[in-house]
């Protein structure tokens, strides 16, 4: 299962570095000298398609950028490319979303490295056209990389973020979304793409609207969007579709909630306000996710 999940994930291209036997999380490039006024960020999935845009555009405007992948080569590369740039500077770590393990050593390595965090992308995800898959801990796949994962990050390093200036944190989601049957979370009946994917993207939003009101006395703005329908992403093209849209278009709309004065808690579609699954708005239905997600995750 373990050989199949490794290949279902390369196959969806994220930009995770490949790690073998125990999980663990490698740092790929030594600290680069930084200027402690640059803003620093962390762009989950950022070695490939979209979130390698947003870091790229991110560091273009000055900030230090913590650039997370599974391939350490493609990780590299684009601290490099950053490097050269002359504006901002980038260090890549590495880290496989299919473990929580390797989520809590990511968070430890940047929570050690890090007196402060300013802006948090979520942006890792995968999509899957193979059929029912699940993590190293035994979670359906797409709600393990896509939403526990980047749930149980943020509240690794909320603490720096709580130091931060002006932080933010964007959830990159979508409007595909499927109800979420808290019966049967990990879709062990009726499975299919649609409904794992969709839920996963569900979850990040009704986990914004509640980290919303949560941060709300701390000075942390939340948001979530969907960028753009079927970027032309490696991911996209790796799972047989079509795309639709460019990742210049993603980039912009992520830009725009980076960026937007709106009140926290808002979903984007676009540069759009949008509106999101109505099951996003059910307040006992955030209320069972959060109990399910800090079962799962440990996060108290």
């Amino acid at each position: 299962m373990r050989g199949m999940l490794h290949a279902v994930v390369m196959l969806a291209a994220l930009s995770f570095a490949h790690t073998t036997g125990r999980t663990q999380v490698a740092v790929a490039t030594p600290p680069p000298a930084r200027d402690p006024a640059q803003r620093i960020v962390l762009v989950t999935g950022s070695t490939d398609g979209l979130g390698r845009e947003v870091a790229r555009r991110l560091a273009a405007e000055g900030a230090h950028v913590i650039v997370h992948g599974r391939n350490a080569e493609r990780g590299k590369a684009l601290v490099d490319e950053i490097a050269t740039g002359g504006k901002g500077s980038a260090r890549f770590y590495a880290a496989d979303f299919a473990s929580l393990a390797a989520v809590r050593q990511f968070a430890d390595g940047v929570l050690r490295d890090y007196d402060r965090l300013d802006l948090l992308v979520n942006n890792a995800g995968v999509v899957l056209r193979q059929g029912r898959e699940v993590s190293t801990d035994g979670h359906e796949l797409h709600f393990a990389v896509n939403y526990l994962s980047g749930y149980l990050l943020t509240y690794k390093v909320l603490p720096l973020l709580e130091r931060g200036r002006s932080p933010r944190i964007v959830n990159v989601s979508s409007l595909s979304a499927a109800p979420i049957d808290f019966a049967d979370v990990m879709i062990t009946r009726d499975y299919s793409m649609n409904r794992g994917y969709g839920q996963s993207k569900l979850a990040q939003v009704m986990f914004t609207i509640d980290l919303a009101q949560e941060l709300k006395g701390k000075g942390i703005v939340v948001q979530a969007l969907h960028p753009a329908t079927y970027m032309n992403t490696t991911m996209i093209t790796s799972a047989g579709l079509t795309p639709r849209s460019t990742v210049e278009e993603g980039t912009a709309a992520v830009m725009h909630a980076i960026a937007t004065d709106a009140p926290s808690g808002t979903f984007f579609n676009g540069q759009e306000i949008g509106t999101p699954h109505a099951q996003s708005a059910d307040a006992e239905a955030r209320a069972k996710l959060r109990a399910v997600s800090r079962q799962l995750t440990g996060v108290q």
